[in-house]
C-alpha cells in the first residue's frame, strides 16, 4: 500500500486541527467585532465573501501545483517536483500582485457593483475592511501555494503549526486593536493582514530548506517554464473557474440577502460561520484526498486510488454526522454568544439546524468526492456540473424562493441545498 494508516493519520489529523483553528478564529473574530455592532458584523461578512472568492482562486492554483508535484513524487521524480513547486510560487505571486492592484484601483466600483445599495453604516465598515485586507492578498496567495506543497509531501504538521501561530497572532491583534485601541473594523482588518504576512514569511523560509523532498532553490529562477506552467494551469484554471463560479454565486446571492436588511445579513453571517464547523472534516480530509490520490495516479495505481477514496469518504461522513447532531442540539446556546436581536437569533438557529440535517445527508458527495477527479486531472467534468448547478439551482432558486415566495434568507439556504443535491 502506498499509504499506511499511520501515513494517513499524519496527513489528516494536522489538517483537521488546522481547519478547526481557522474556523475557530473566524468565529472569535465575528464575536469580537460583534461588540462594535451588527453593522460591523454585516460589513465584515460582506467583504469576507469576496475574500473567500480570492482564497478559492489561490487554492485552485495551489491545487494545480500540488497535483503536478504529487504526481511527480509518485513517479519518483523529485527534481521535477521541485521545479513544479518553483513555477507554482511564481505563478501565484504574479497573479496575486496584479489582482491586488486592480482591487485597490477599482475598490469603490467593486463594492457598489457587487453589493448594490446597502445601509450607510454597513458600507462604511465594508470599505475600511476591504481596503486593508486587500493589501495582504499576495501574502495569502504565497501561503496557500506553499501549504499545498507541504501537503503534497504528506507533511501537514508544518502548516498546522504555522496556522496555530497565525491564528494566535490574529486573536491577540484583534484583542489589542479592537478593544485596546478601539479601532473597530480597521483593527480586525489590520490583525488579519499582519497574521497573513507573518504566516507567508515563515512558510517561505521553510520551503527553501533543501532537506525537504519538495523545496525551492535559493537561486530561484524568475522565469516561467511553459511546460510546467501549462500542467499547473490545466488543473488550476478549471478548478479556479469552478471555485470562482461557486463563490461568485454566493456573492450574487449575498447581494440578494443584503436587500432583506441588516438582520438577514447578520443571521446569514453568524449561521455561515458556525455551519462551517459542520463541514470542517470534509474540507480538511478533502485536502488530504487530493494529496493521496495524486500520488496514486502518479504511480499508475488506480485500484489504490479507488480504495483510498472510499476510505476517506467514509471517514468524512462519520465526522459530519457527529458534528451535525451537536450543532442541531447546541444551536440556541451558540447563538447567544453573538449579541443578536431576538428575531435575528431565531432565524440564525433555524438556518443552523436546517444546514446540519442536509450536510449529514449529501455534503460529502457534493464537495469531497470531486477531489478525486481533480487529483486524476479530470477537472472539466466537475467544473461543468458546478457551473451549471450554481446558475440554475443556487442563484435562480434563491431569487425564486427568497424573493418571489417571500421566504427571505431561509429560502436562499433551501436553494443552496438544492444545489448540493444536484451536484450529488
Amino acid at each position: 500500500m502506498l499509504f499506511s494508516k499511520k501515513d494517513l493519520r499524519k496527513l489528516v489529523v494536522p489538517l483537521l486541527i488546522e481547519q478547526l483553528l481557522a474556523i475557530l478564529v473566524g468565529m472569535i473574530d465575528t464575536i469580537m467585532i460583534s461588540s462594535v455592532g451588527e453593522a460591523a458584523v454585516s460589513g465584515v461578512s460582506l467583504v469576507d465573501t469576496l475574500n473567500i472568492l480570492l482564497i478559492g482562486l489561490f487554492s485552485a492554483l495551489a491545487t494545480g501545483g500540488a497535483v503536478v508535484a504529487g504526481q511527480f513524487l509518485g513517479q519518483k521524480k523529485e527534481k521535477e517536483a521541485c521545479k513544479a513547486a518553483e513555477q507554482l510560487v511564481l505563478v501565484v505571486l504574479s497573479f496575486s500582485l496584479g489582482l491586488m492592484l486592480i482591487m485597490i484601483v477599482f475598490r469603490t466600483w467593486i463594492l457598489k457593483g457587487v453589493f448594490g445599495n446597502i445601509e450607510t453604516d454597513v458600507e462604511r465598515n465594508a470599505r475600511v475592511y476591504f481596503m486593508i485586507t486587500t493589501l495582504s492578498i499576495p501574502a495569502l496567495a504565497v501561503y496557500n501555494a506553499c501549504a499545498a506543497l507541504f501537503r503534497a509531501m504528506g507533511n501537514a504538521k508544518v502548516t498546522m503549526w504555522i496556522s496555530l501561530g497565525m491564528n494566535g497572532m490574529n486573536f491577540i491583534g484583534n484583542g489589542i486593536l479592537i478593544y485596546g485601541c478601539s479601532l473597530g473594523t480597521a483593527g480586525a482588518a489590520c490583525a488579519t493582514s499582519l497574521s497573513r504576512l507573518g504566516a507567508a514569511i515563515v512558510i517561505m523560509v521553510l520551503i527553501f530548506q533543501e532537506e525537504r523532498i519538495i523545496h525551492l532553490d535559493k537561486k530561484i529562477r524568475l522565469s516561467f517554464q511553459k511546460d510546467l506552467v501549462k500542467k499547473i494551469l490545466l488543473i488550476g484554471i478549471p478548478n479556479g473557474l469552478e471555485n470562482s463560479m461557486f463563490q461568485l454565486g454566493k456573492i450574487i446571492v449575498l447581494s440578494l440577502i443584503s436587500s432583506f436588511g441588516t438582520y438577514a445579513i447578520a443571521s446569514n453571517a453568524v449561521a455561515g460561520t458556525i455551519t462551517t464547523f459542520n463541514v470542517l472534516p470534509g474540507t480538511a480530509i478533502g485536502l488530504a484526498m487530493v494529496s493521496v490520490i495524486s500520488v496514486c495516479v502518479g504511480a499508475d495505481d488506480f485500484e489504490q486510488a479507488k480504495y483510498y477514496t472510499k476510505k476517506l469518504l467514509f471517514l468524512i461522513y462519520a465526522f459530519i454526522w457527529c458534528l451535525s447532531i451537536l450543532i442541531f442540539i447546541l444551536a440556541p446556546w451558540i447563538v447567544t454568544l453573538y449579541h443578536l436581536t431576538k428575531d435575528t437569533a431565531e432565524i440564525t438557529v433555524k438556518l443552523m439546524r436546517y444546514h446540519a440535517l442536509c450536510a449529514a445527508a449529501i455534503w460529502p458527495l457534493s464537495f469531497s468526492l470531486p477531489n478525486t477527479f481533480r487529483a486524476a486531472n479530470d477537472v472539466k467534468f466537475t467544473m461543468g456540473i458546478s457551473v451549471f448547478s450554481m446558475w440554475i439551482f443556487r442563484i435562480a432558486a434563491s431569487y425564486a424562493l427568497g424573493q418571489r415566495f417571500g421566504l427571505g434568507v431561509f429560502g436562499v439556504w433551501i436553494a443552496m441545498t438544492i444545489d448540493w443535491l444536484f451536484r450529488t
